[in-house]
């Protein structure tokens, strides 16, 4: 079959954000361009998903790590202050346990996604600026993942007594605008913050592929943002 090619400096620019490009990109086709930006999303899904979904990989992680919210956080320093400290911390832990537990089931899920991927996803993620990799995973599967998630999460955190306490403080608060209204029930606040972390992670994979695609071993992403480089 013969190869799509990109005909115009134009719309391999497109494609690499570039002005300037070299012989060898006059040579790529979509086709290779939108496997290349597969493999790389399902490289940094599945280091994401094993980063974060093990002992700590949420809770000794400060860019993911998942504190009480807003006005809250603030009620467990006073709490603390209190004698209290031990259970702060144990629903603390219990949040990122949590969602350190239910990370795991989205591996499939973003595979999935993945593959399905059409060449226009993939010219929207590599144009589309350094979120792009998160806001094509939080359009494909946040919300089929919430709905795995929130079991999962719900059983962790259900076993700290104050968790349950939360609840009945968070609702309450929420009501003066003390705390996000999504954020009043600590299992949804988690599985938010967990799929939040996920993409982040995500995103940073990617980042580290294109920065090193040699580094990786995979032909497609030498080729493909190899060039780049």
């Amino acid at each position: 079959m013969r190869r799509r090619e990109f005909a115009a400096g134009g719309a391999v620019a497109a494609w690499t954000g570039l002005g300037a490009l070299p012989a060898w990109a006059f040579d790529l086709s979509e086709t290779d361009a939108a496997a290349g930006v597969r493999a790389a999303l399902e490289r940094g899904a599945g280091a994401a998903v094993s980063l974060l979904g093990r002992t700590d990989g949420f809770l000794g992680n400060p860019k993911v790590r998942i504190p009480l919210p807003g006005y809250l956080e603030d009620a467990g320093k006073l709490l603390r202050t209190m004698g209290q400290g031990q259970k702060v911390d144990e629903l603390v832990t219990a949040m990122n346990r949590a969602a350190e537990a239910a990370v795991p089931e989205a591996k499939s899920l973003l595979i999935s996604a993945v593959k399905a991927m059409s060449v226009e996803d993939a010219r929207n993620i590599v144009t589309g600026g350094e979120d792009s990799v998160t806001r094509f995973f939080a359009d494909k599967t946040r919300e089929p993942l919430g709905v795995k998630f929130l079991p999962i999460v719900t059983r962790a955190t259900e076993k700290v007594s104050l968790a349950s306490k939360y609840n009945a403080v968070a609702g309450k608060v929420a009501g003066f605008g003390l705390v996000k209204k999504e954020d009043a029930n600590i299992e949804q606040y988690v599985t938010g913050k967990a799929l939040d972390g996920l993409y982040l992670m995500i995103g940073e994979e990617e980042r580290k592929i294109r920065q090193n695609p040699v580094a990786t071993g995979s032909a497609i992403l030498k080729k493909v943002f190899g060039g780049l480089k």
